[in-house]
């Protein structure tokens, strides 16, 4: 069994977890980390990597759970970052197969970051034909227990250029070399239903 952090848009390695065959937990009941994937995702566009971060209202002073933090209407975000993902992928091959998939997340409201994370993991796992079993925690797990590997620290948005992804077709692949671990949208909207057989 992985443990696994809430993450956005998570990058193409999580999803190697998710399509391992393994039961996943994905941990909701941490303390909330700024500068993670929990709330930002990072994709390809013609200038290099770009990450997109989701803001999140203060949290309260003192401990906040991951399942507790809610997403912020500052900014404009969702409109920001829909004109980023049409920006970057509308030349890909597939952006225009599975847009209408993912524009209702960037156009309807979700109170809880944690929620918004799920509802996105479930249908990218939809799109590419993953069916991994997946729950929440229901309490911190410290020290998991035997049989858990724990994964929650081992995705880094420094460290993203460090992980072992082989190669796949990308848009700007010409311009800027191969981008390994971007958001799992660089998978889907560059190859489409070969995804799962990349995974």
């Amino acid at each position: 069994m992985f443990l696994l952090p809430s993450a956005y848009l998570a990058p193409v390695s999580y999803y190697r977890f998710l399509a391992s065959g393994q039961p996943c937990l994905i941990e909701v009941m941490d303390s909330y980390q700024k500068q993670t994937y929990r709330n930002r995702c990072v994709i390809a566009d013609a200038n290099g990597p770009l990450a997109l971060t989701i803001p999140v209202e203060k949290p309260l002073p003192g401990r906040q759970l991951m399942r507790d933090i809610r997403i912020s209407d500052h900014g404009r975000w969702r409109h920001l970052h829909w004109n980023a993902l049409k920006s970057a992928y509308q030349n890909s091959p597939f952006f225009e197969y599975y847009a209408d998939d993912f524009a209702p997340f960037f156009e309807r409201k979700w109170d809880f970051l944690a929620d918004f994370n799920e509802d996105l993991m479930h249908l990218v796992c939809q799109l590419t034909d993953l069916k991994p079993q997946t729950k929440r925690t229901t309490g911190y797990l410290a020290q998991p227990e035997t049989g858990v590997t724990d994964l929650r620290a081992h995705f880094d948005p420094q460290q993203r250029a460090l992980q072992d992804i082989r190669p796949y077709y990308q848009v700007f692949a010409q311009k800027l070399g191969f981008l390994p671990d971007l958001s799992i949208v660089d998978l889907l909207f560059n190859m489409g239903p070969e995804s799962i057989l990349y995974l």
